[in-house]
């Protein structure tokens, strides 16, 4: 098995089909879909995101991807995300990763990822 998480996670194909099925859930989680619906509206602007999330992830996990968006605290400015809203956020990633039978050392260093960016999201 491979130790690097981008090719544990199924490269840019793996990580893009988990990005597509977070979205999906973050839509029809009723804690946090206020703030997803919206963009179903704006299919370019949703896209965008999506790509800059499959960036993120990849660059992030070892992967070749170079991720071009802007940084955590920019990208949030402004929300005010709630500490709950952030863990139903972490909620529907894990519940994908299970989905995706991740395996637990997958899980693991998502979510340390996750936990790390928390600073940089909640309440920006």
């Amino acid at each position: 098995m491979s130790t690097v998480l981008f090719e544990r996670l199924g490269g840019t194909s793996g990580i893009s089909a988990i990005v597509e099925d977070v979205v999906a859930a973050h839509m029809s989680n009723p804690a946090i879909s206020a703030r997803f619906l919206p963009l179903g509206d704006q299919p370019e602007r949703l896209a965008e995101i999506k790509q800059h999330t499959i960036d993120f992830f990849s660059a992030g996990s070892g992967g070749p991807a170079i991720y071009r968006g802007r940084d955590m605290p920019t990208s949030h400015k402004g929300m005010n995300i709630s500490p709950a809203e952030y863990m139903h956020v972490v909620d529907d990633i894990m519940t994908v990763l299970d989905n995706h039978k991740a395996d637990e050392d997958t899980r693991k260093d998502v979510l340390a990822i996750l936990w790390s960016l928390k600073g940089m999201v909640i309440g920006k």
